[in-house]
């Protein structure tokens, strides 16, 4: 039943860092701190899910609205030399997301 289903919100950020960066570099330091923050059972809980979108180092991340705080507050505790990830845009329509950033 549509119902049950989880409510999800999709996030757009931005990669500032001295050379171009490949997206499965920044999935790992997000997934990384996220487990800092949260640790494995509050990632299960979040649903993250990492869209293809990927241009000028910039992306998409699909999570659960209940955790959409913790997904913010994991990617600006990022540590890694040289690499600021930013939030750019939060909406409940991945089309919305693109047209806003990309």
């Amino acid at each position: 039943m549509p119902s049950l289903r989880e409510k999800k919100r999709y996030l757009a950020f931005e990669v500032e860092s001295e050379k171009k960066i490949d997206s499965k570099e920044v999935q790992t330091l997000i997934e990384n701190s996220m487990k800092r923050l949260v640790g494995e059972i509050g990632i299960a809980k979040a649903g993250i899910r990492f869209m293809n979108d990927w241009k000028n180092n910039r992306g998409i991340i699909k999570v659960n609205t209940n955790s959409v705080d913790e997904l913010k507050a994991s990617i600006a505790l990022v540590k890694e030399e040289k690499i600021i990830i930013k939030s750019l845009a939060l909406s409940g329509s991945i089309e919305k997301v693109r047209n806003q950033c990309f």
